[in-house]
């Protein structure tokens, strides 16, 4: 059931409140769509697709009907949600019924309680792109909420910029720990093997190269295996 929109400011505020650090992508896009439902007049339903490449996706929806009408898209590979997504504009449909641009998914979408839609742009970076789509139940439902849509997703694409961004800085960061502490074990077990077999580093790398060959194992986990019988003794 529609809720009654409250000020666009209060969703602002809402989707400012967002820690990025302390939730993940997909909570921030689950939440910009329940925002949306709330905050503009005739939505019944709310979905984000997200493109990358030739893959699209509903990344966040607040209900099934919306689910529905963004995975026909997909399945046809065009509707106002796709056009949106790849060209940054804004698509409308004021009445389903009638809609002569994607008429195989507007009868569908209107078979299924749908009567309008509005897709919005979201450009986020280069390599990903996305919508915001609302859907109505009631003919021209967004005639008078294209401006209001429209700024509500200006704000929403920078949120969800930054928590991308966000997301691709923590994940590279770990990335780099992890390599860190890998490249710190690898030179513990060359330094090992050094002492043991008084050979190179080079040569001393070479052996446990050839160890995780031969035993179809990562070179990091033969290092770590190394390191810890010298720490620990065998068998422990």
């Amino acid at each position: 059931m529609q809720q009654e929109p409250f000020d666009l400011t209060e969703a602002f505020l809402q989707i400012g409140a967002i820690r990025h650090g302390e939730t993940d992508l997909s909570t921030v896009l689950s939440r910009i769509a329940e925002v949306a439902k709330q905050a503009i007049p005739g939505t019944d339903e709310v979905s984000v697709t997200l493109v990358r490449g030739a893959e699209a996706y509903t990344a966040a929806y607040t209900g099934d009907l919306a689910l529905k009408l963004d995975e026909w898209q997909y399945e046809q590979g065009r509707g106002p949600c796709l056009d949106a997504a790849t060209t940054g504009t804004i698509m409308v449909v004021t009445d389903m019924e009638i809609e002569g641009r994607w008429p195989e998914w507007a009868a569908r979408a209107h078979d299924a309680g749908a009567a309008s839609s509005l897709s919005i742009g979201l450009p986020i970076q280069e390599a990903l792109v996305g919508a915001l789509n609302i859907y109505g139940t009631a003919r021209g439902a967004f005639d008078d909420a294209t401006a209001v849509a429209q700024q509500f997703a200006g704000y929403a694409a920078i949120a969800l910029a930054n928590a991308h961004l966000y997301e691709s800085t923590a994940t590279l960061a770990e990335q780099m720990r992890a390599a860190m502490e890998s490249r710190a074990v690898i030179e513990q077990a060359k330094g090992i093997i050094m002492g043991d077999r008084r050979c190179s580093a080079d040569d001393a790398f070479a052996i446990l190269a050839k160890v995780s060959q031969d035993s179809n194992r990562k070179l990091r986990e033969v290092a770590e295996a190394l390191v810890d019988r010298a720490v620990n003794g065998p068998g422990r």
